[in-house]
């Protein structure tokens, strides 16, 4: 994802800062964080932890019940730093940087008596890598709810904007691969045009493979279709409206489409949703029949390139 103005900062960091964020494994893969590299550092020397989770005023870290630091604590009146790392999309290269505190809370974590899990308040505002990194994954989830029906249709400019890859893709019907071409997402649902039979495709369980760039990825997005409608001067073809499930839309898919539209006007979607509803039958009409026949043969998975 790209870099955040000062202005995006400030502003994520005074909507956002008491928003704690839980590393979960989707969300740790998400933004990329390396686990094996977050130490807390006290008196000069680092001891590994776990980070259980974070905001911009603070974090819980799970140590060893055992470890050494403990009498480092007493000596640093509880001073500490937390170390994060992050791996930087496309890059072998690491974001690393570290947030000074204080220890202001302990126990056992989970009621085991080898873990302990320790409170840190930040005795500054966090470096702005680490508030670009955690505002956009908020901004996501925040807007995925507010902004849900924002439909994004998918002329060229708008394909580049959002890092997506190509049009044509695979949608999985009851686990069958069918060729299909995407023509609008938003973070609710998708609309694609496909061959088929109206009939027999409404409440049908379907996966809609969607191709990013930057960062490279190919995600499944589960859900149901809920409508279909004709395709003008196309007997063949069907549109079909997909709702996604709730459990079923990963995080990276969220980031993507926000970026699109913090950064896009609402009534410039408005704009190219009419152009679009002039452009259809055109579009439609060019694409050849080649590009919507039924994929053959075994199932496949709908996050591989396969």
């Amino acid at each position: 994802m790209g870099i955040s103005t000062t202005q995006q900062l400030n502003r994520f960091y005074d909507l956002y800062q008491k928003a704690e964020v839980v590393f979960t494994k989707e969300l740790t893969a998400t933004i990329r964080l390396v686990p094996k590299q977050i130490y807390i550092r006290c008196k000069g020397s680092d001891w590994p932890c776990i980070i259980n989770s974070t905001s911009f005023l603070g974090a819980k870290v799970i140590i060893g019940a055992k470890s050494s630091i403990f009498g480092q604590l007493q000596k640093a009146g509880n001073s500490v730093s937390l170390r994060f790392c992050f791996q930087r999309p496309d890059s072998s290269d690491l974001t690393t940087f570290y947030v000074s505190g204080k220890v202001t809370g302990m126990g056992p974590f989970a009621n085991s008596p080898d873990l302990m899990l320790l409170s840190i308040t930040y005795s500054q505002r966090p470096p702005d890598d680490m508030i670009d990194i955690l505002g956009n994954l908020l901004d996501a989830n925040v807007n995925s709810a507010r902004r849900r029906e924002e439909r994004i249709i998918l002329t060229p400019d708008n394909m580049r904007r959002l890092g997506l890859m190509k049009k044509e893709t695979l949608i999985f019907i009851q686990g069958v691969p069918r060729k299909c071409i995407l023509r609008d997402i938003s973070f609710s649902g998708a609309k694609v045009i496909m061959v088929g039979v109206a009939a027999f495709l409404k409440n049908k369980e379907v996966t809609v493979r969607v191709d990013f760039d930057d960062p490279r990825e190919i995600l499944g997005l589960k859900g149901t279709i809920v409508r279909t409608e004709d395709v003008e001067g196309r007997k063949d073809l069907v549109a079909v409206a997909i709702m996604y499930a709730d459990n079923g839309v990963p995080m990276p898919y969220k980031m993507h489409i926000n970026k699109y539209l913090t950064q896009y006007s609402k009534k410039q979607l408005e704009i190219d949703s009419e152009k679009n509803k002039e452009e259809t039958k055109e579009n439609t009409q060019e694409k050849g029949k080649e590009n919507l026949q039924p994929v053959a043969a075994a199932k496949q998975n709908p996050g591989s390139d396969s």
